[in-house]
């Protein structure tokens, strides 16, 4: 048994740069109305830790678990040649079943 757990680093970002925007779909609203999950675009620095505190701060809200994926960028033609699209990062956060976040 540890006497002292480790703790969660933190990368610095303030909230407001944490939480780029939230992610509105048909999915997430099912998700947010139903099992109260909230997805958000987050920067890719960011942590779970980073996440947790940022999305407590920014609604007043307390959340239960944080949930991160990492999107890959998709290859795109254009014209001639060929792109990429940018990588991002999601979170899936889950919240207390006392509290709800306002999107519209």
């Amino acid at each position: 048994m540890l006497r002292n757990p480790p703790q969660p680093e933190l990368s610095g970002l303030e909230p407001h740069q944490v939480i780029l925007r939230p992610l509105i779909s048909e999915k997430s609203v099912h998700k947010a109305e139903r099992l109260n999950q909230y997805a958000f675009e987050v920067n890719v620095l960011a942590g779970k830790a980073d996440i947790r505190k940022a999305v407590e701060e920014l609604f007043d809200v307390k959340v239960v678990r944080v949930n991160i994926q990492n999107r890959r960028g998709k290859v795109r033609r254009v014209r001639t040649g060929s792109g990429v699209t940018r990588q991002w990062k999601k979170a899936v956060v889950t919240l207390d079943s006392e509290y709800r976040i306002n999107l519209f």
